[in-house]
């Protein structure tokens, strides 16, 4: 099959790579001059044999946007874009009016694989029509993760790809996976600082390790520590900083919207937010108010203490 993939980057690329090696042909274009096939989406768009299939993997928000848009104004009806970045299933349900309006397909699918997708396969999950759905099936089933087969050799179902719904429900899944996942993260992060915390535990990189085997708790996030302690076993390189990319965001936002109770995702999230302060002033607030009822001591600021004057 032939495909038209905006953007090259780190996930953009290995895509780009494993479909090639399925045997597809790819037509990319990226910014980057020394990656790309064609110099504009025009020059894509008249690259590609109709109906055309053109796959959008650039950032959320304004890039999605401006691209979605100039493909509606340079696709024929009968084409399909594919959105595959992090966008908010709202925009995805925007894109698909204009789409529509001039008879071209839109489908978002979420793409959870990172860096190893190139080895390992892409989890997909998309929103769309059926028949949009089928028209990109072939690159779907290149990109996915081989499916697990049971003891008569069937493939058994959900492993790595679903049509999870109409236009919007790939990219809410996503969501909601992406929450989830800032869950597990902060619990693995916790459960390491406590390890690391009591001097009876001496070896905390081997004891993250023996859980990936056996436990309930094994996961390819765990793997994954594992593989930063071995690189780096106190962590000392990296800064405490965590970034969100704005999913663990909307995942709370829409269980407020539906009532639903998510006290872990919530917290992993506000987690984050205190990352980001070298000095509390949530803290700050605490310390004095416990020296206020209780007389508890606090401690002061050293580097402003010695600015004040004599």
């Amino acid at each position: 099959m032939q495909l038209g993939l905006i953007g090259l980057g780190k996930m953009g690329g290995n895509m780009a790579e494993r479909l090639r090696r399925a045997g597809h042909e790819v037509v990319g274009y990226d910014h980057d001059a020394d990656k790309r096939d064609v110099d504009s989406l025009p020059a894509l768009v008249e690259a590609l044999a109709a109906p055309r299939v053109v796959w959008v993997m650039v950032p959320a928000g304004d890039p999605t946007r401006a691209t979605v848009e100039e493909l509606a104004g340079l696709l024929s009806p009968g084409d399909v874009i594919v959105e595959g970045g992090n966008s908010k299933y709202t925009d995805d349900q925007v894109h698909d009016v204009l789409c529509r309006e001039k008879g071209i397909g839109y489908i978002d699918a979420g793409v959870s694989g990172g860096v190893w997708g190139l080895e390992n396969g892409y989890a997909l999950m998309v929103g769309g029509t059926k028949d949009d759905v089928a028209k990109v099936q072939p690159i779907f089933d290149a990109l996915r993760p081989p499916a697990p087969v049971d003891e008569s050799g069937q493939e058994l179902p959900g492993a790595g790809f679903v049509h999870a719904g109409p236009v919007g429900a790939g990219h809410f899944s996503k969501m909601v996976h992406n929450g989830i996942e800032y869950a597990m993260m902060q619990a693995y992060g916790e459960g390491y600082e406590l390890l690391a915390a009591v001097d009876l535990i001496e070896d905390v990189p081997g004891v993250v390790a023996s859980w990936t085997q056996g436990t309930v708790i094994r996961s390819w996030l765990l793997d994954l520590l594992v593989r930063a302690l071995q690189e780096d076993p106190g962590l000392e390189k990296i800064s405490g900083y965590a970034e969100d990319s704005g999913e663990g965001r909307w995942t709370v936002e829409q269980a407020i919207e539906n009532a639903v109770p998510m006290p872990t995702i919530a917290a992993s999230l506000f987690a984050r937010f205190v990352s980001r302060q070298e000095d509390s002033p949530t803290m700050k607030a605490v310390a004095a108010l416990r020296k206020q009822f209780g007389g508890h001591a606090v401690q002061v600021v050293r580097a402003r203490e010695a600015e004040r004057p004599a």
